[in-house]
């Protein structure tokens, strides 16, 4: 557990330096608003936590151009291999948290499409 939790703030550190902007939302303030949903998308819980599903909601109303939406994606993707993500359980995410996203918290999926 100490070193899921030592590896989740190395990559949040790089990916606070490695900042990049994008119009409504950053990337890295999409990353740190999916914290919560860590233990769901490493698939140590069964299903995500009200804050997780709140950050996918509110993730989803900053991506507001498609623009948003790709970088978010790429983002996701680089952050989802560093964490161990579930390609399953983040497929599921959305679905179980009840909003329909327009940016696919999904590893697996082609983001320029």
């Amino acid at each position: 557990m100490e070193k899921k939790i030592m590896v989740s703030s190395l990559i949040m550190m790089i990916l606070v330096i490695k900042s990049k902007s994008v119009d409504a939302i950053t990337c890295e303030e999409a990353l740190t608003r999916l914290m919560p949903g860590q233990l769901f998308l490493t698939s140590e819980a069964f299903l995500p936590f009200s804050p997780c599903c709140l950050a996918v909601a509110n993730i989803n109303a900053g991506s507001t151009t498609t623009s948003i939406c790709r970088s978010l994606c790429r983002r996701f993707q680089q952050a989802a291999s560093g964490l161990g993500v579930s390609p399953d359980k983040a497929k599921e995410l959305s679905q179980l948290c009840g909003v329909s996203t327009t940016v696919a918290i999904d590893p697996t999926i082609n983001c320029d499409s």
